[in-house]
């Protein structure tokens, strides 16, 4: 019988599995008529960041998710998902649009953490983040935040700042990964197991210390087993939410968004 460690361990590995699906694909699988928008329109286009228009239910919305590759070529073009500050000032651009058009805006998180190099932090990493924080605070279109991998860090925090926040059963979310805890804490990456037990980074931790509103089920073994049957999955919690949000006063919204973070706070 596996202990507690071991059943968390095999989450993370779940959530970082090389055939999981990414948010390219749910984008692709849960929304039609999908245009993809580039750019920051300051420094370049940052892959790590995918994101653009597109419908469900015949709603326009605007999709933004954080993007794994499915094999090397693709994780190196993609930073294996570590965004940069023009992806995030990406996001904000297309979240601002949102608001603009009154779009509701959907976000796909699946990071091990923002990118850390010297040209980011150049760049202002921290800064870009903390702007995005503070706009999605007070965007006036409602906004729907799903973990669907890894949520590392500020880095996925940057885009999980929602209306409605979900995870997926083996998804994760965290402050830094069970490595970075573990070299931290111990000075020893190799208790990475016994640091992600004691993190609480697992979808049923999360919930109930009320930080997410609920888990999305996933197939049996995980997503990447029946990545049909998720896609169904996240749909319906989509469709449902965005039936409840489209069509609440802004300034109701706002306030409801407001006391959800003040509660997390305290």
């Amino acid at each position: 019988m596996q202990n507690n460690e071991d059943i968390i361990w095999d989450k993370v590995n779940l959530a970082r599995h090389k055939d999981r699906p990414n948010a390219k694909f749910y984008i692709e699988n849960i929304f039609d008529d999908f245009i993809e928008l580039h750019g920051d329109r300051s420094f370049r286009d940052d892959r790590a960041i995918i994101g653009g228009i597109g419908s469900i239910n015949n709603i326009n919305v605007t999709i933004i998710g954080i993007n794994k590759g499915k094999n090397t070529k693709e994780n190196i073009d993609m930073n294996f998902g570590m965004v940069h500050p023009e992806g995030y000032k990406k996001a904000l651009r297309l979240m601002k649009q949102a608001e603009k058009f009154k779009r509701p805006v959907i976000c796909f998180v699946d990071t091990p953490g923002a990118f850390c190099g010297i040209g980011a932090e150049e760049r202002g990493q921290g800064h870009a983040i903390a702007q995005n924080l503070l706009e999605m605070s007070r965007l006036k279109t409602p906004i729907i935040s799903i973990i669907i991998g890894e949520g590392g860090s500020g880095g996925a925090l940057a885009l999980a700042l929602g209306d409605k926040i979900y995870m997926m059963e083996n998804s994760i979310y965290s402050i830094l990964s069970p490595e970075g805890f573990a070299s931290i804490l111990w000075k020893d990456m190799s208790k990475a197991k016994k640091a992600a037990s004691a993190m609480k980074i697992t979808s049923q931790d999360l919930k109930d210390f009320g930080i997410i509103d609920d888990i999305i089920m996933e197939p049996e073994n995980g997503a990447h087993t029946n990545p049909v049957q998720a896609v169904d999955n996240i749909k319906k919690y989509i469709q449902t939410d965005l039936e409840k949000l489209k069509n609440l006063n802004y300034e109701y919204l706002l306030k409801n968004r407001y006391n959800k973070f003040r509660k997390i706070g305290n």
